[in-house]
């Protein structure tokens, strides 16, 4: 777009003394002052549907303005870093599963301080374990607690009681029997006395604890995880 600029000094030709002839207005002076303003009106944007070229400007709005009027790019840009700011307030966790770089330097602001080898929980204000925004604790190995039990018997022995007469004590070829350890059985017409016993097994339990590497770890996925401070 061409801006108009006046060919023929008129305010120097009304100075001239009279008679002079370069005081005189030719036409051909007002044939090209009149091609020149159709020039710069023909290059001109239209006011309903302009097309610019070249670098266009444009005043800038007061952040936060919210009318029809133009944009500039500083306009935007404030913009959009006021938005950001309102997206990560200091304390706000960022997370990426693939890029490393400091969010200070992805977003252009704040300052952000790498967490490691640790997941989010939500707060709970009814378990002490986590009713306070910023606390850590809990361990990847667990212990595992692991038991046995062990039988011990001290010793017992059966007395076995028959009735009837089978001859010598060493005769038990009629005799049913449980029981063991005997060398010897002894006659008896004490009717029906059956099995006693005496003695008693004992049980003992034992306890042991032992450390397990990574046991107490839940599916997960790693990720950089930035916790914004300032």
């Amino acid at each position: 777009m061409s801006n108009y600029t006046k060919l023929t000094s008129y305010d120097t030709k009304d100075a001239l003394s009279t008679g002079d002839p370069l005081k005189r207005v030719k036409g051909t002076e007002l044939d090209d002052e009149f091609d020149a303003i159709s020039t710069a009106i023909a290059t001109k944007a239209d006011t309903t549907s302009p097309s610019f070229s070249g670098t266009p400007t444009v005043p800038t709005a007061t952040s936060g303005t919210n009318t029809t009027q133009a944009a500039s790019t500083s306009f935007v840009q404030t913009a959009i870093a006021a938005a950001k700011e309102a997206l990560y307030p200091v304390g706000t966790i960022y997370t990426n599963i693939s890029v490393s770089t400091n969010p200070a330097t992805l977003f252009g602001f704040g300052t952000w301080v790498a967490i490691a080898g640790r997941v989010v929980v939500g707060l709970d204000a009814a378990d002490a374990a986590f009713d306070t925004a910023g606390e850590t604790g809990g361990s990847k190995d667990a212990i595992v607690v692991s038991h046995t039990h062990t039988a011990t018997d001290s010793g017992h022995n059966h007395a076995l009681y028959y009735t009837g007469a089978y001859g010598t004590e060493n005769n038990s070829a009629n005799m049913l029997y449980q029981g063991y350890g005997y060398n010897n059985y002894v006659q008896s017409t004490e009717p029906n006395a059956g099995i006693t016993g005496s003695g008693a097994a004992n049980i003992s339990v034992s306890t042991t604890g032992s450390s397990a590497t990574n046991a107490n770890l839940q599916p997960y996925v790693v990720a950089y995880v930035w916790k914004r401070t300032a």
